[in-house]
């Protein structure tokens, strides 16, 4: 991106601006802490391709930006990244510059040429795994095994993210009140895009945070909280970083392969619907708007395709 139409010169911003005049910054503090960090990155990615390495999501002018700099951005995505990784990207940008218009920096149609480039086309292959029941079982034996108050914890989130599927953001931001012990719900308040939906949790993880309830105490706050040296317990929300430095310890300590913490998300949807349940439900449960997304998280692969045809009788005499 050399050229004189998209010199990187052009984009950079000439002064500091304040932070509410920033479109990017505005785009990324109407996100929740995971999304804005994925979406940050995601800026900042791009600010560096559209100037060779001058700019970051918040140096870059991006109201200077016109169809020309969209356009040979989004060839350069179509290379490096693979479909749906580059289409995060692009909705960043768009969402971005639709924030520089409402901030009265950019004009509706240069808003309206910039933005006018399609997703790339093509299937990004499969991410993540499935967890066996018998890692998600190791993984919460060596809590039940730490007779400290981190394992009864560290137990509660694991069987909260494998019986629930929440996202940790969902999982950090539930309270004390969120929970029924007696019917196993859990009212998620702050799910993606601010929307509060209920989900239930089995017998097995029911009885792992019944645990952890008898150890946190009564008090109102946060459901999940930290735990200072000592075992005090602190009554206020941990950060989803803080659960993913405790799975990849826990990971460590049950001998279980990597995995992410979305990949309990992935295997709770992947295991509901080989238990039967039908794409609607789990994607309610999931907090999918489209079940199309659920579909996306199916890692069953081809051996649920092989049972499914199994239910089905052709009149064959042999």
């Amino acid at each position: 991106m050399t050229q004189s139409s998209t010199s990187p010169s052009n984009l950079v911003l000439k002064c500091a601006t304040p932070l509410t005049l920033q479109p990017a910054a505005v785009y990324l503090s109407s996100l929740t802490p995971g999304s804005r960090r994925t979406m940050g990155k995601a800026l900042g990615a791009i600010a560096r391709l559209l100037t060779n390495g001058q700019c970051d999501a918040l140096t870059l002018d991006w109201a200077a930006l016109k169809y020309q700099h969209t356009a040979a951005l989004r060839a350069v995505l179509m290379e490096r990244y693979a479909p749906a990784t580059a289409n995060r990207m692009l909705c960043a940008l768009r969402r971005t510059l639709k924030e520089a218009q409402r901030l009265g920096l950019m004009s509706a149609d240069d808003y309206a040429r910039a933005a006018d480039i399609p997703n790339v086309r093509g299937d990004s292959p499969q991410r993540g795994r499935i967890l066996k029941t018998s890692e998600i079982a190791a993984l919460l034996k060596v809590c039940q095994n730490d007779p400290t108050p981190a394992g009864a914890k560290d137990a509660a989130v694991i069987a909260i993210l494998s019986g629930s599927g929440l996202r940790r953001s969902e999982l950090v931001a539930l309270e004390l009140l969120d929970f029924n012990p007696e019917t196993g719900a859990l009212i998620v308040r702050k799910g993606k895009g601010s929307k509060s939906r209920t989900v239930y949790l089995p017998k097995g993880a029911v009885a792992a945070v019944s645990d952890w309830l008898k150890v946190r105490g009564d008090a109102q706050g946060a459901l999940i909280c930290p735990i200072r040296r000592g075992g005090h317990i602190e009554l206020r929300k941990m950060t989803d970083q803080a659960v993913m430095t405790m799975l990849q310890r826990r990971a460590k300590q049950a001998l279980v392969a990597a995995f992410s913490p979305h990949d309990f998300r992935r295997t709770f949807i992947s295991n509901l619907l080989a238990a039967g349940a039908d794409v609607i439900t789990t994607s309610r449960l999931a907090g999918h708007a489209d079940p199309a997304t659920t579909q996306k998280y199916d890692l069953r692969g081809e051996e649920a395709k092989q049972q499914a045809v199994q239910l089905l009788h052709i009149p064959y005499d042999t």
